[in-house]
């Protein structure tokens, strides 16, 4: 069938690109963003446009954030002796809802795959490190990555890591409660609750 639209092709390309969008799926979606009512087309372009421009990673705990500080690191109640480590905001997220933590974090936005050759040079670990050795308060790392090849990789060179520049550091991780293979945001609260109590 000839192209009848090269530029819906492009916008159907650039949102395969997304995590969890197939051909189908991210054609439906370009062809609804461009359906008669473009209201909701010209929202996303406005939003989008918006967060391009004003979100941005905290300076300390590399989450996502509007302001240079996000709001738990400003926090002055949380409990500044603990930081989670996880892969992405959303991670952050499900673990905030549990109500069973009340640390500090750091997003590490992304794991160590030597097989899609991602380093530990690539996903911010340089700037963990550096956090936890000016941060003299810190008592406790709570590895939360999940557990798959990637995240368990990833928690191996973290817990190397901080025996080589932090050994004072009690580095522990999330218990096996978490099934093998499932990603933390896919998790439920209770289950992630529990890992969190049982860590180890």
């Amino acid at each position: 069938m000839p192209t009848l639209s090269p530029t819906l092709d492009d916008l159907v390309d650039a949102l395969k690109r997304l995590p969890g969008l197939g051909p189908r799926s991210a054609s439906r979606i370009a062809e609804q963003l461009l359906s008669d009512d473009r209201r909701q087309a010209a929202k996303l372009l406005k939003t989008l446009e918006r967060a391009v421009k004003t979100v941005k990673h905290c300076e300390l705990c590399n989450t996502l954030t509007d302001e240079v500080v996000c709001p738990i690191c400003a926090d002055a109640s949380r409990d500044r002796t603990k930081i989670c480590i996880v892969e992405t905001p959303a991670d952050q997220r499900v673990i905030e809802e549990t109500m069973a933590y009340r640390g500090l974090y750091f997003v590490l936005m992304g794991l160590i795959s030597p097989v899609k050759g991602i380093g530990a040079e690539d996903i911010n670990m340089q700037k963990l490190l550096e956090r936890v050795k000016k941060d003299k308060l810190v008592r406790e790392v709570l590895i939360a990555t999940p557990f798959t090849p990637e995240g368990d990789a990833t928690a191996h060179f973290i817990a190397k890591a901080m025996a080589s520049v932090a050994p004072q550091i009690r580095v522990t991780r999330l218990a096996r409660g978490i099934p093998a293979g499932v990603e933390l945001e896919y998790t439920d609260a209770n289950t992630i609750a529990g890992a969190i109590f049982g860590r180890r």
